[in-house]
């Protein structure tokens, strides 16, 4: 194997194997009630205009399936965190908002939840190399050069 072959490929290894790890730190300790795939959900809403969104522009954002993102809709909808109404440009479509008390929640969560990232990232990388973090996973996540984060 070609030299910058192998290192691609020790690259990948060393990225999946860090996220692998990182997780399943972050889900052993993640705050109830909500799972880590519920407050990605959640928190995907609370960055969208009006928190809300159609569950085909949800999809791509979660790492779901289309019909596990459409159970997730109704089981966070069951307990009230979002809510489901007609798509008004698209009467056979449904609209997903979050609601207050959903918001709320999801705030409560973040809290606790950011300080499990901080200290795990925080604790091992220094400013300069979380910055350049963000910069080569932007840059992988979207395949430019430059360009800014989506």
């Amino acid at each position: 194997m070609p030299p910058a072959k192998r290192t691609a490929v020790d690259a990948w290894e060393a990225l999946f194997r860090a996220q692998v790890s990182i997780l399943r730190d972050i889900t052993a300790d993640f705050p109830e009630p909500l799972t880590i795939v519920e407050y990605d959900v959640l928190f995907n809403l609370s960055r969208l205009p009006n928190h809300s969104a159609r569950p085909r522009d949800l999809t791509p954002l979660l790492l779901l399936s289309q019909p596990s993102v459409s159970r997730m809709i109704d089981r966070l909808a069951e307990r009230g965190l979002v809510t489901k109404h007609p798509d008004p440009d698209d009467g056979r479509g449904i609209m997903v908002r979050l609601t207050d008390d959903g918001y709320e929640l999801f705030r409560r969560v973040a809290a606790v939840h950011s300080d499990s990232i901080a200290r795990r990232f925080g604790d091992r990388l220094s400013e300069e190399e979380l910055r350049t973090l963000i910069t080569l996973c932007d840059r992988l996540r979207i395949g430019g050069g430059d360009s800014a984060p989506a």
